[in-house]
């Protein structure tokens, strides 16, 4: 910002400052000639903006104006506390990160990788990876402190016999993401010593041990990841070689080991179809083909006794049913259904434990349950109903010591913490592995509630409410409504402290299951890809009537929250239905959908085109993209306030689509009331840009970073939806 537009800016301000609060609300909407003057700066700012963000005063200065953030810092700060305090409270909620070995346990710490020695009686920690000594190699040869990176444990695997550890490590704030191969012994020498790390491989996404000395990963470059590598420990670096190489710009390769440890897979997969090449873990033979891609054949696989167990999308309807095949014979000539899911059931993952199958499945009213059946008698089949409070589930990799026969996994709902559950499909037996004492601190007093919403062609879509009190009493609390609706993937059900610290202070949660997803089955992503996608928009505006319908809140307390894609139909109903919500957060928007499937060379443009279709190269689908393009149609109107968080080196989402759907936003509410008559009172609606540091999607590593994040989000909600501002818990006297 140069001296002329910190003096026009300064000069609005003293002249605002001097006006009654009723009239200062509307002052710049008003006064023409003033307006001109502050958009036309704003407007040149909007538009540089992402050359000023380059150094530390161009971001002060640019924050300082566009995004107003003065009006939510006290409540921020409290939220930041109020934050911490509910972290600590279920700091001991179990996780998945833990991988147990032959003798120990090995678990993330903040200075690294830890184990203990389950053969001990009281085992102390020890440490065996240090982030601190991965910083120090990382340095050696550099004279610039600044060039050091903060390094996060993303994911562990041990190999077979507990020899090696292979762990991948992601640098804060930044896309870099390394691998460190790790020699454990017995006997350790000191955790701090230089030779415990083998040696380090850039850009690893997956990894998987074939042996003790063999290890196969996949680099990630830029946003494709589409090699497979297999290192050699014995040879070195030089033992690294190329195993596949896969050629079509819109397949994404990932590895998977089967449960039984004999097979690793290589999982090629499209935003609609897959294949899959297998390698045997003990000889390390080239790849060979299951299947190859066929159009909307889905298939993973799993391996018993010589035999293929294949969950494929080759049922009726194209839904997911269970497939067997002899290993020496793996296309799908050979596959023999068997097992169907009854109609309703909708199959969402399969594992093999010991000598049965085991699925993780819905019904179409919601809730999860799990189908179990012999391999050898697939008719002796039974269900296990979970919780009703279940929401999503998680499985755990099974101990190296274990015989495989026990199925261990996690479930939890985004307002209770997960749960450990463990099934012996052998006797059909469920146990809960939560203390009665955890469980009911942690499970508080509220309600699950399935709703069904009727859209506009009939169909019946999901919403998941919860609240504290009766829905007959929810007309005067406020509702965060939760919205995703892409890429075939579920809405994100886990739990989320800020979500049960909301519910705690009266808030009711919804979760609306709109097309697009997978909640109700493939079919359920079909019906809302590329021509389709405006259906997703209908079925958001159906759960918001049905909930208000149903005496759940009111538009004026009514919030919408959602998630990169997930910004699509929530910013397409902000353009068509505005007077729905009141105020709107979006993490990482995907906004201008036309503007980035018309543009081959970002990075993911082709791969897209699955999901929102080709507008270059098909007429047809350039008129639906843009008739529900958010950017797009945006028309002088009053919008809900609206909370926009983005990251600077955002490759997915990059922060030029939401500068320029910010600038759009704020020139048609200031026209809007440029033409409103005086005396109209309606609020006005503030659009708060959120600019953040850091290349992640997904947003920041750093728990202080993400704390801030989310703090900023409650005190903006808070604000916008005008109500009471919180009061800490008296303190007791001593």
């Amino acid at each position: 910002m140069d001296c002329s537009d910190a003096f026009y800016i300064s000069l609005m301000a003293l002249f605002l400052s001097l006006l009654s609060p009723s009239a200062r609300r509307f002052a710049p909407y008003r006064l023409k000639a003033w307006a001109q003057v502050v958009r036309r700066r704003l407007t040149r700012l909007s538009t540089n903006a992402q050359r000023c963000y380059s150094s530390e005063t161009s971001d002060s200065s640019v924050d300082s104006f566009i995004s107003g953030f003065e009006r939510y810092r006290d409540l921020k700060k409290y939220f930041n506390r109020t934050l911490k305090a509910t972290y600590r409270r279920f700091y001991n909620t179990p996780d998945h990160s833990e991988v147990c070995g032959h003798h120990h346990v090995y678990f993330i710490e903040k200075d690294g990788i830890c184990r203990m020695d389950k053969r001990q009686s009281k085992p102390e920690p020890e440490l065996v990876l240090n982030l601190e000594r991965v910083s120090e190699l990382e340095m050696s040869g550099l004279e610039n402190e600044a060039w050091r990176h903060q390094w996060t444990v993303l994911r562990i695997r041990l190999s077979p016999q507990e020899k090696h550890l292979a762990a991948t490590l992601k640098a804060d704030n930044s896309k870099e993401m390394r691998c460190v191969v790790v020699r454990l012994e017995e006997e350790s020498s000191p955790p701090l010593d230089p030779h415990h790390v083998l040696l380090t491989l850039d850009s690893v996404f997956t990894f998987e041990w074939a042996t003790d000395e063999v290890l196969f990963y996949t680099t990630l470059e830029g946003l494709r990841c589409h090699r497979v590598f297999r290192l050699d420990l014995t040879s070195g670096r030089s033992g690294i070689r190329c195993v596949y190489a896969g050629t079509r710009p819109d397949v994404f390769v990932e590895l998977s080991l089967s449960r039984d440890r004999r097979l690793l897979g290589i999982n090629c997969s499209s935003r609609t179809a897959s294949e899959v090449l297998l390698i045997d873990a003990s000889s390390h033979l080239e790849p060979f083909l299951v299947q190859p891609f066929q159009p909307d054949l889905l298939y993973h696989v799993e391996h018993w006794r010589g035999w293929l167990i294949i969950l494929a999308s080759a049922g009726p309807a194209r839904e997911y049913q269970v497939m067997r095949t002899p290993l020496s014979e793996p296309a799908m000539a050979s596959w023999d259904p068997l097992f169907v899911p009854d109609p309703g059931t909708i199959v969402k993952d399969m594992d093999v434990v010991g000598d049965h199958c085991v699925l993780v499945a819905t019904a179409a009213a919601g809730g999860l349950f799990l189908i179990v059946f012999p391999l050898t008698r697939p008719e002796d089949v039974y269900t296990v109903q979970l919780p009703c409070w279940a929401c999503a589930i998680r499985t755990t990799k099974p101990s190296m010591a274990d015989q495989h026969s026990v199925f261990d996994f996690l479930i939890s709902s985004p307002v209770r913490p997960p749960e450990p559950y463990r099934l012996h499909p052998e006797a059909g037996l469920l146990l809960s592995g939560a203390g009665d004492e955890c469980s009911v601190e942690h499970q508080g007093n509220y309600i699950t509630s399935r709703l069904e919403a009727r859209s506009q062609d009939g169909a019946s879509v999901p919403v998941t409410l919860f609240h504290t009190l009766p829905i007959e009493d929810l007309r005067r609390v406020p509702l965060l409504v939760h919205v995703y609706g892409a890429y075939g993937r579920d809405l994100n059900m886990e739990f989320c402290p800020e979500k049960r610290l909301l519910l705690e202070r009266g808030w009711a949660l919804a979760y609306c299951h709109i097309r697009g997803g997978a909640e109700r089955g493939l079919f359920w992503h079909r019906q809302a890809r590329v021509e389709g996608k405006p259906r997703g928009v209908e079925d958001l505006r159906s759960c918001l009537h049905r909930l208000s319908s149903s005496g759940v809140s009111s538009p004026s307390l009514t919030a919408l929250t959602a998630f990169s894609a997930g910004a699509v139909p929530v910013g397409a109903l902000c353009n068509t239905h505005p007077h729905m919500m009141r105020a709107v957060t979006l993490q990482a928007p995907f906004l201008d959908v036309l503007g980035t499937m018309e543009d081959p060379s970002l990075p993911l443009t082709l791969e897209d085109r699955e999901e929102w279709g080709d507008p270059v190269g098909n007429p047809n689908h350039r008129l639906t993209i843009s008739s529900y393009c958010p950017l797009r149609n945006i028309t002088p109107q009053c919008y809900p306030s609206i909370l926009l968080t983005a990251y600077r080196g955002d490759a997915r989402v990059p922060v030029s689509g939401v500068l320029e759907y910010t600038e759009r936003l704020n020139d048609a509410i200031h026209t809007h009331f440029a033409m409103k008559p005086e005396t109209d009172s309606e609020p006005a609606p503030r659009i708060v840009l959120n600019i953040q540091p850091g290349s992640d999607h997904l947003g920041p590593e750093d728990f202080d970073s993400r704390l801030e994040e989310e703090a900023l989000k409650l005190a903006f909600l808070y604000a916008e939806l005008g109500l009471d501002r919180p009061r800490p818990p008296r303190k007791r006297r001593r």
